[in-house]
């Protein structure tokens, strides 16, 4: 029997659909030194100063700024050395009035009676007398307490995702342990007779399963888990058994079986299993047979099985579902205009996201394509770092005009 034509949808509002009503999964407490990538699932507010004491930020002398007035390397001004502070050391208290000065090094604390402290290469000693070459002023070279940390400053918010200074500032705060959203499983399943795995003989007509492998990077990426539940040969009973199995996971992602050939089964197998689909298409180049449903709070991405397709379809889709899983306050990838350096054409029926190559040239990012854009050339991914996005209702971008790319090697950004 013939399948029903079905609406595309725009990927924005594609976006909308997927992404509403998803909420966070529970979180965990794990320690700082998994943390990286993770989403924190509660404020973290500092309990003490950093640096918890004023402190000197060079190698020198700790002294009165009045001290030094006058001081030239003509002129120089000369103070008697009255000891010594190191790091780690104890705090000097004995006298530092006018014509004193204490030997300092970095990150030693500076004493009550000093208000400034000036560098090493400025001054010479002899004999526990410094000759002070230049002036120096209250304030210089101190590092105050607090000034990185205040006691009871927000450091970090909840849906924060973790890098390595968020990392450094959670151990400055002896935090051995961190709370975090729980990372999402994801249930992997490949489709069709035509796909074989690694290690398998490669008979005529098949391809690799470069998809799976693709898919579990991408997922790892964000931190979630992923979970190859095998390859779902060209039968509804085989289609359903992988995602019966696949149910158990909080994401199932497929690649393949969502066109209207005779064999592409999964749709059918969703509604089957009662799979409430929201998405069964979307105006997009490359990546249009893409579907989408929820069973609960579990989340079902059918994506097309040309490998350009499904990386930028988890891109668009399931990666900011991810995020949004994890409970991520920014799930966007920056966008930012660009100068195009060749024209492109196309239909002005979808939208869509060409493989580029973006660089500065004369202050400005300029931006190529990576070549030949069809869905199956995989290697255009791997020489591209942005995708050019091109609206539905555009079928020309001249040479020289200003386009939107997306910054697929970028961080998530807030985005307005």
């Amino acid at each position: 029997m013939k399948k029903k034509e079905i609406t595309a949808i725009s990927p924005e509002m594609a976006c909308n659909i997927i992404l509403r009503d998803i909420t966070p999964l529970g979180d965990e407490t794990i320690m700082i030194s998994e943390g990286y990538g993770r989403i924190l699932a509660s404020d973290i507010v500092s309990d003490i100063n950093i640096p918890p004491f004023d402190n000197s930020a060079m190698d020198g002398y700790a002294l009165k700024a009045a001290s030094t007035k006058g001081a030239s390397q003509s002129t120089p001004v000369t103070l008697s050395v009255e000891g010594e502070v190191q790091a780690g050391g104890a705090v000097f208290n004995g006298d530092l009035s006018s014509g004193k000065a204490i030997r300092i090094m970095t990150g030693a604390p500076v004493p009550a009676q000093a208000d400034a402290v000036l560098q090493v290469e400025d001054t010479a000693e002899s004999d526990n007398v410094v000759s002070i070459f230049r002036e120096t002023r209250p304030g210089d070279n101190i590092r105050r307490a607090g000034e990185d940390i205040a006691l009871g400053q927000t450091i970090l918010r909840k849906g924060d995702r973790l890098n390595s200074a968020d990392i450094g500032l959670l151990a400055s705060l002896n935090r051995k342990s961190v709370q975090v959203f729980r990372a999402p499983h994801v249930a992997i399943i490949s489709t069709g007779d035509e796909i074989s795995d690694l290690g398998e003989e490669l008979k005529p007509g098949q391809i690799r399963n470069s998809n799976a492998y693709t898919l579990q990077s991408e997922i790892r990426k964000y931190n979630a888990v992923p979970h190859f539940i095998g390859i779902a040969r060209d039968t509804i009973a085989d289609t359903r058994e992988k995602f019966l199995k696949a149910a158990e996971f909080d994401v199932i992602i497929s690649t393949g079986g969502v066109s209207m050939g005779k064999y592409d089964y999964v749709a059918d197998v969703m509604n089957d299993i009662n799979i409430e689909i929201l998405i069964h298409s979307i105006s997009m180049k490359p990546g249009k047979p893409c579907v989408f449903g929820k069973l609960g709070n579990k989340l079902f991405f059918g994506l097309p099985g040309n490998p350009v397709s499904t990386m930028i379809s988890f891109i668009e889709f399931v990666r900011p579902a991810l995020l949004r899983l994890m409970g991520a306050s920014v799930i966007n990838k920056p966008v930012v205009p660009a100068v195009l350096d060749e024209e492109i054409r196309k239909k002005p029926e979808r939208t869509h996201f060409i493989r580029g190559f973006f660089y500065m040239k004369d202050g400005a990012i300029h931006v190529t394509t990576t070549g030949p854009q069809g869905s199956g050339i995989l290697r255009s991914m791997h020489e591209a770092n942005c995708l050019i996005i091109l609206p539905a209702d555009t079928s020309r971008a001249a040479k020289g005009s200003t386009v939107s790319i997306q910054l697929i090697n970028h961080d998530e950004v807030p985005w307005a």
